[in-house]
């Protein structure tokens, strides 16, 4: 296990930290609680952390331009105004299932969001992948249990995604044009060991940096599945990276105290904070989501 640089961005303990991501033009990151329906706000130019009540639980956010972002909660996506948080329905996802709710998130660089959603209860085969495109949402992979690791290859013609609950990993071939899947998956990584497979983003390079729930640590892997190194994270539960920075030479990564007792959480003290790793990496913007 690696050693970088590390220092706590937000010491303010999240039940369930993911879906982080960083807005480079205001240089400002954001992440959310899921459980406890709250939404970061970090701005790194003066170190002010601000948290935003939610009226739904949501997972992930991505931007549309300098005024408004794209959130999508446990019945769908949200336009949500930056200025004073107001929220409007774009478009339901899965609204009429009460065992659902939304998971995982990322969007491509053609613009087309893929977004997945889960059992709350981690009900098997509860889940699925779909696509935001053109203001269209489409089913991608149905009978997913927890959809993890949505993330794309730099030119956007490779995506991946993994389902936590069996520890794969997948590739799947893209139209590089409009993020949709030209082909089927394959297996890529099979985890085994400690932790599952959770969050993930790729750097200009190609190498895929996933979070290892359960393992407290960032793994690396190239575009062929190999692990190259493991970066540890001081919390045990380590859920999703996001490169931040001006440069993306930073790696944001969140945590989460869900499903542990007391013991445990007193065995893991760093439990549900949120991580800034010196890493030295070559990341990479985040795109902007388009709606049409």
């Amino acid at each position: 296990m690696e050693e970088v640089p590390t220092s706590v961005l937000s010491a303010e303990r999240c039940h369930l930290g993911e879906g982080p991501t960083y807005d480079a033009a205001t240089d400002t990151a954001w992440w959310f609680d899921i459980r406890e329906r709250r939404l970061f706000e970090h701005h790194f130019a003066d170190g002010r952390t601000m948290v935003h009540s939610l009226p739904k639980m949501a997972s992930a956010l991505a931007r549309i331009d300098g005024e408004r972002q794209l959130i999508l909660t446990e019945d769908g996506l949200y336009i949500r105004q930056v200025a004073d948080g107001a929220m409007a329905l774009f478009a339901p996802l899965e609204a009429d299932n009460p065992v659902t709710r939304s998971n995982d998130a990322r969007v491509h660089p053609s613009g087309t969001f893929w977004l997945g959603t889960m059992g709350r209860r981690a009900e098997n085969g509860a889940g699925a992948i779909y696509a935001l495109h053109r203001g269209r949402i489409t089913l991608l992979y149905p009978g997913i249990t927890i959809p993890n690791a949505i993330c794309f290859s730099p030119n956007g013609d490779i995506g991946y995604f993994a389902d936590t609950a069996t520890n794969v990993l997948y590739r799947v071939p893209l139209d590089a044009s409009t993020g949709l899947p030209a082909g089927d998956p394959v297996a890529l990584i099979k985890h085994d060991g400690a932790g599952g497979l959770d969050g993930a983003i790729v750097d200009a390079d190609g190498m895929i940096w996933n979070a290892r729930w359960g393992g407290g640590c960032v793994d690396i892997y190239d575009p062929d599945g190999r692990r190259r190194r493991s970066l540890r994270v001081p919390a045990t539960q380590s859920s999703c990276p996001a490169f931040v920075g001006r440069d993306f030479s930073r790696v944001l990564v969140t945590s989460a105290w869900q499903d542990m007792d007391e013991a445990q959480r007193a065995a893991d003290p760093e439990h549900g904070k949120t991580f800034l790793f010196e890493a030295g990496a070559r990341g990479r913007a985040e795109p902007d989501v388009k709606l049409s």
